[in-house]
């Protein structure tokens, strides 16, 4: 009957290691390490590991820049604003969502300067450029900062 303590591998499935540098039965001499040199030496193949790594590394293009690790806000300019909203009205990230002038809000909304406006709008945004800001603050409107 077979059971857990008389189990067995098959035949010729376990194949035993063949111990070198140990006499001369098998493989003697320089044990199939060839002559000298670091990798003849014991632990001295270490640092030889990613011998390819420098060659896949050239072969790779630059590119120009780099993509930075920091989360930018949404962009949204000032052009927008005046086609979107009625004079004195209050502008937040999530009314500028629901007008559709950005798909997603994750980093907040960042006011830019393109275009002109003439309502006086109160904007919280996360941040403004120098002449986003000062062209709501000249409009009558208010730039007010807010976390989100």
């Amino acid at each position: 009957m077979l059971t857990l303590t008389n189990l067995k591998p098959a035949v010729g499935a376990k194949k035993k290691s063949q111990r070198v540098g140990r006499g001369n039965a098998g493989s003697g001499t320089y044990s199939g390490r060839g002559q000298k040199g670091q990798r003849a030496r014991s632990g001295g193949r270490g640092g030889l590991k990613m011998l390819g790594l420098k060659q896949i590394v050239r072969r790779i293009p630059k590119q120009r820049g780099f993509k930075s690790i920091y989360e930018k806000p949404s962009v949204v300019n000032l052009q927008d604003l005046e086609n979107n909203f009625a004079d004195g009205e209050t502008v937040t990230a999530k009314k500028i969502l629901e007008v559709g002038l950005v798909k997603k809000i994750k980093w907040g909304v960042k006011i830019l300067g393109k275009g002109k406006i003439t309502k006086a709008l109160k904007v919280k945004a996360v941040s403004y450029s120098v002449s986003a800001k000062e062209a709501i603050v000249k409009a009558g409107g208010q730039a007010q900062i807010s976390k989100n």
